[in-house]
């Protein structure tokens, strides 16, 4: 009887043994979850208090070149708008409404969408 308590007792320590190490791998792999994630705050909090005009990613950097596709060209000067002012400067959506009403709902939204890429649309 006491032999069958040692190998009961020795099989319950095993399987405590074998759960104290799958905990610690948990607690391991949840620590760099943690950590990872707070890695990411960080960067966040970084990119939130950022200057006002300091690019805070990628494409906020930019080239500075401002051109657009061809045919987005040809149909704008179809509608009679100055390619002359977009390269001086952005102009309002406001003001290429009058222009592109022509155009359908799409086609709008196509090439203000165009002039957004291009940096051309404020």
């Amino acid at each position: 009887m006491e032999m069958e308590m040692n190998d009961d007792l020795g099989i319950t320590i095993d399987r405590l043994t074998a759960a104290a190490t799958l905990l610690d791998q948990t607690v391991e792999r949840l620590a760099e979850k943690i950590a990872a994630a707070e890695q990411k705050l960080a960067a966040l909090e970084a990119r939130a208090t950022a200057p006002a005009g300091f690019p805070t990613s990628r494409r906020d950097v930019g080239s500075g070149r401002k051109t657009l596709p061809t045919q987005m060209t040809t149909l704008l000067a179809k509608q009679g708008v100055s390619l002359d002012a977009l390269a001086s400067d952005s102009i309002e959506a406001g003001a290429i409404d009058a222009a592109l009403t022509s155009l359908s709902i799409e086609q709008r939204i196509a090439v203000k969408a165009q002039l957004l890429r291009a940096g051309l649309l404020s």
